[in-house]
């Protein structure tokens, strides 16, 4: 059971408590404002009530043993009959009904539906302010929750900001230096390694000497398309004359533009 949450009904503190996802409800506190806790056990003697607790464990409790509520329900009027929370909870196995130990805190407290039907017996005008208490209560708490769930939203989506700008700063080319525009790659595809990932493939290899395969191997989906563009691109340079220098430079810019464009796209992201 969570940590005990109040509300205040008419000046009265009253205690709830959480049994996995539903709220139970101090009788016991509920009860201050007009008697002790002997006004439950006379409120559990009431046909009425025993009928409405019984009918409600039926449809909430699997493990209800009616046969125990029908012996009780024939007795139900007579002056010799008496009713405990906990005669009742042992005989029947009831779940809508619990006794809480502790010298604070403790008590006995009933899931809200029951609760709320005590408080009819305590005082029509009682249970109208119980009720309203209550569902300030979860509107409050429902309150926070959404708060928390915005921030969560929040915080993800900048996180997930954090995360893609990572990607592209790792993914992303970089503009090549002087120096390497001016280095002559003679193997062509080289010059494409170059262009996309800022090394040869040698380099690479020199780089990663226990990784399997090869630079072009551990490519992302979306640096292959660029190399199969780039691949293109330079040989239609070529047939325009540009030396190698010039055509590095050229492939460069188109693999930086492309990734960009390509970095997050909803298309790339379902072939993957």
């Amino acid at each position: 059971m969570a940590k005990n949450k109040t509300i205040n009904v008419n000046g009265t503190e009253i205690a709830i408590i959480q049994k996995g996802q539903d709220d139970y409800i101090s009788l016991t506190d509920m009860v201050k404002g007009f008697g002790d806790d002997t006004m439950i056990y006379s409120w559990m003697r009431n046909r009425n009530t025993l009928e409405f607790i019984g009918i409600w464990e039926q449809m909430n409790n699997p493990t209800f043993k009616g046969n125990e509520f029908v012996t009780f329900k024939s007795q139900a009027g007579l002056n010799s009959f008496n009713l405990t929370p906990k005669k009742w909870v042992d005989a029947t196995n009831a779940i809508g009904i619990v006794s809480k130990a502790g010298r604070y805190g403790g008590g006995t407290f009933a899931h809200k539906d029951i609760a709320f039907e005590f408080g009819s017996w305590l005082s029509p005008k009682f249970k109208l302010y119980l009720i309203k208490e209550f569902q300030r209560l979860k509107a409050d708490e429902n309150y926070r929750l959404n708060l928390e769930w915005n921030l969560q939203r929040t915080l993800a989506k900048v996180n997930y900001q954090i995360h893609t700008d990572a990607i592209k700063e790792i993914l992303i080319p970089k503009e090549l230096s002087k120096s390497q525009t001016s280095f002559v790659y003679a193997n062509e595809a080289d010059l494409l390694n170059v262009s996309l990932f800022g090394i040869t493939a040698k380099q690479w290899r020199d780089s990663n000497p226990n990784v399997e395969g090869n630079i072009r191997d551990m490519a992302t989906l979306e640096q292959l398309v660029v190399l199969s563009n780039l691949e293109s691109i330079n040989s239609v340079l070529i047939h325009q004359g540009l030396n190698q220098t010039e055509r590095l430079i050229q492939l460069n810019k188109v693999a930086i533009t492309q990734m960009k464009s390509l970095i997050g796209n909803k298309n790339i992201k379902i072939l993957k």
